[in-house]
């Protein structure tokens, strides 16, 4: 699909005719596929024919892009699929945020930049993964919960209840809903979508968001402004907005020249920014800047209380909390239970699945078992806890999560590696 005319003439402008030609040769690039692991469940497996992504220390381009729905260490949390530039958080997390922390994702869905922060956050920290839209907050709660990481709440709210909450953070990531330029190159929808008049929706939405956000940041914290679009209205306009009417002070990221990210693109505003654009940066379009808010007096919170407000303010879909269910007389445990990092698993028998068994597993198919104790066993494949299966003999009963099941029909007849030993 066609690049719309006043997207193309108001890009050249603001890019320039080098940096525009270079952007436009790169929306003819076939995208890179990229991988981020999971460095508690799998800190001695590396990518097949992989390169690093420079600004994130488990990020990696692969040669090609597989088919990662019938791989079952994608289910089982061992690596998120992600487009290279948004681990960008990564890179500006480890840099300023070296203590426990309590931080918020205000617009989370459907997990990346979540499972990627709190992959960087020090031990100890609190992430809140919020996501606005009920459909998409399902698909981030099961994100979170195959990552695996106990010290994570996943929230339904709209970004005005934190504050009507009096709720805090130390960190909150605004990835605000954009007028997607950023996604042209992957999602022809995006192209279809967008006009003059939706970038400057965004741009007014995007200063509510951060608004509300603001008040709900303590004294001296941070906030990180994101969108995946290129136009300076959302992007560096909003963050001098942020610099004149809130007090915001931007900070700058470290980063090496030859990673070839563009900084500000707007006449007259010379701030720290971070804008990657195809073509010269190997990754989709994303913006970001990092802001800190001016000191002031505030006490710690500790992190029960802090648990208790967000139950007390807000309806957690998942708060970390492994918990049974009743059926029958069988108290089964969550699938989070099963996914999550350092979870009591060892109370219960391990069965190791074929490839085959796995697949079918997922599919939230019965399986026959040979071999295993009746009643509540772990399914695992490659030693990876995939989920729970009561087994009552001649087959075992599924207990896989029916809203995750896998809906592929082409299956592989072999496990095609995606991971190997480093």
């Amino acid at each position: 699909m066609p690049l719309p005319e006043e997207f193309l003439s108001y890009t050249r402008r603001m890019m320039g005719e080098e940096l525009f030609s270079t952007f436009l040769h790169g929306m003819q690039e076939e995208p890179s596929a990229s991988i981020r692991l999971n460095p508690l469940k799998c800190p001695s497996l590396r990518p097949e024919e992989s390169e690093p992504v420079p600004w994130c220390k488990d990020g990696y381009y692969l040669k090609s892009r597989p088919n990662f729905t019938v791989d079952p260490l994608l289910h089982a949390g061992y690596y998120y699929v992600q487009e290279a530039s948004s681990m960008f958080i990564d890179r500006v997390l480890r840099q300023y945020v070296p203590s426990p922390v309590y931080m918020l994702d205000l617009c989370a869905a459907p997990g990346g930049k979540s499972t990627a922060a709190r992959a960087a956050l020090p031990a100890g920290s609190l992430l809140v993964s919020n996501e606005p839209v009920r459909q998409r907050a399902q698909i981030l709660s099961e994100n979170i919960q195959k990552w695996g990481h106990p010290e994570c709440i996943v929230t339904n709210n709209y970004p005005i209840d934190f504050r009507r909450g009096k709720l805090m953070f130390d960190v909150i990531l605004c990835d605000v809903p954009c007028s997607g330029e950023g996604m042209f190159r992957k999602n022809p929808e995006a192209i279809a979508e967008w006009s003059p008049q939706n970038v400057e929706r965004c741009s007014q939405l995007q200063r509510e968001i951060v608004a509300d956000a603001w008040q709900c940041l303590r004294p001296n914290g941070l906030l990180i402004y994101s969108t995946c679009t290129y136009n300076t209205k959302e992007n560096e306009e909003n963050v001098a907005w942020l610099c004149a009417e809130l007090g915001a002070s931007v900070l700058p990221a470290d980063t090496c020249a030859d990673w070839n990210i563009t900084g500000s693109l707007l006449e007259g505003f010379q701030a720290p920014v971070y804008r990657f654009i195809p073509g010269k940066t190997r990754g989709e379009g994303l913006f970001m800047a990092v802001l800190r808010k001016p000191a002031g007096n505030t006490g710690p919170t500790h992190e029960k209380s802090m648990r208790d407000q967000i139950r007390k303010a807000l309806k957690p879909l998942y708060d970390g909390v492994p918990e049974a269910t009743a059926k029958g007389k069988d108290r089964i445990p969550s699938q989070a239970q099963a996914l999550a990092i350092g979870a009591p698993n060892s109370d219960y028998p391990h069965v190791e699945l074929s490839y085959g068994q796995a697949m079918q597993y997922l599919r939230r198919e019965a399986i026959a078992i040979a071999d295993a104790p009746r009643g509540l066993v772990l399914m695992t494949f490659l030693g990876a806890p995939l989920g729970f299966a009561k087994n009552i003999g001649n087959r075992a009963n599924n207990l896989y999560p029916q809203e995750w099941k896998i809906k592929t029909t082409h299956i592989p007849e072999e496990y095609e590696t995606i991971l190997r030993l480093a």
